[in-house]
């Protein structure tokens, strides 16, 4: 008994051996100002992990106007930006989490979702929170695989 007790902890040793490393890396938004301390995603093998978007106009950190569902939109359109730097898009999003500030406002948000991904959708949860960053109506944070 032994022997196999042995010989199942040297496998293990030498299958962890020959496992290749996972690479990491950065993605950071161009516009953004350099000092805000947060990257736009952080990619890990073919996995995409998007940081918590809120709806801010392209190159600013100024909210569009037009409230939850105009903000949401703005959050898949910043989204595509960023996707599209690593050689990704929408589709490849897999886990959405949506934080809303008043969850009154969930059928704004959920009709401008809804735009965001017209065919299939990919799993999501909704949260409500008692306040957002710079006053957002909405924050969203996704997790994308490249395929």
């Amino acid at each position: 008994m032994t022997k196999f007790i042995i010989l199942g902890v040297a496998m293990l040793l030498f299958a962890a051996c020959g496992a290749e490393p996972v690479t990491r890396s950065y993605d950071r938004d161009p516009s953004l100002p350099a000092d805000l301390p947060f990257s736009s995603a952080v990619i890990v093998g073919d996995t995409i992990y998007l940081s918590g978007a809120v709806g801010r106009a392209p190159g600013s950190i100024t909210l569009v106007e037009g409230g939850v569902g105009a903000q949401t939109r703005q959050i898949f359109e910043n989204y595509k930006m960023t996707l599209a730097r690593l050689d990704s898009e929408l589709s490849d999003v897999v886990k959405c989490t949506v934080f809303l500030d008043d969850m009154e406002k969930y059928a704004e948000m959920n009709a401008a979702y809804a735009e965001a991904f017209p065919g299939d959708k990919p799993a999501r949860s909704t949260v409500g929170a008692d306040g957002l960053a710079v006053g957002a109506a909405v924050e969203i944070e996704c997790l994308a695989v490249r395929s």
